[in-house]
């Protein structure tokens, strides 16, 4: 297992808990160099009824209160899903230089599916991006959230 999957393992599994809120489940972790976690979180919209509490901006959050900078320089930010333009906004604004994803997002992706904002060179940051890490387990804990409400 590679260290990328044993990371995205713990997305996973952090997902789950935006269920017990009726939240998307996506979860998203801010590593250190080291792999350190800095920051992680799940989908928080519907607990707080705001609409920028994707996973990528709670952890991104937790992150800059734990290393008190919001500059995340040298970390890596590990999310289930391909993140969206809001989300790919607030990876550029922090400076972070990689990003690892599971599930493609072809109605919303902007690392690649409908926007690549990450790896835009007109943009003032670029970042390294591993798409499809454990996509099938992402894939499937989403698809079975939809599933039950339609």
């Amino acid at each position: 297992m590679t260290q990328y999957e044993k990371w995205m393992r713990a997305a996973i599994a952090d997902a789950h808990l935006a269920l017990a809120t009726g939240d998307v489940p996506v979860a998203a972790l801010v590593l250190a160099a080291d792999g350190t976690v800095l920051g992680r979180g799940h989908n928080e919209r519907e607990l707080h009824q705001d609409p920028t509490a994707h996973a990528e901006v709670v952890a991104i959050r937790a992150a800059a209160r734990a290393t008190g900078d919001w500059h995340l320089t040298g970390t890596t930010l590990v999310v289930t899903l391909e993140p969206c333009v809001m989300c790919a906004g607030a990876i550029l604004s922090a400076r972070i230089p990689r990003v690892v994803f599971g599930a493609w997002d072809e109605k919303a992706g902007a690392v690649g599916s409908v926007y690549d904002v990450l790896r835009d060179r007109r943009l003032n940051h670029s970042v390294e991006v591993v798409a499809g890490v454990e996509a099938d387990a992402c894939a499937a804990l989403l698809l079975e959230f939809f599933e039950v409400r339609r």
